[in-house]
């Protein structure tokens, strides 16, 4: 098991009564939903942050779609006449 700290911070009395009532609930400790709650938060906050890097770098290297490409096949969906999605040049 990894190294703990202890951190703390303030919130509302209102979240606090949802996170004791959820803890009764699910028959957790706080600390515990609190440690669930903020590796799923940090995970989907790294992945999003990743995925914009990734798309920036796309950018600068020149792999993009013109607006209007994306438009035109945007328009197309659900007509008699879809055409392919565009891919990058």
């Amino acid at each position: 098991m990894s190294e703990t700290v202890t951190l703390s911070f303030r919130v509302s009395a209102e979240d606090a009564e949802k996170l004791d009532k959820l803890a009764k609930a699910t028959d957790r400790p706080r600390s515990w939903l609190l440690e669930q709650a903020l590796d799923a938060y940090l995970d989907l906050q790294a992945w999003q942050v990743e995925h914009i890097q990734a798309g920036l770098k796309d950018l600068r290297e020149g792999r993009t779609i013109p607006h209007e490409r994306v438009m035109e096949w945007l328009d197309s969906l659900g007509t008699d006449h879809e055409i392919d999605p565009p891919k990058c040049e």
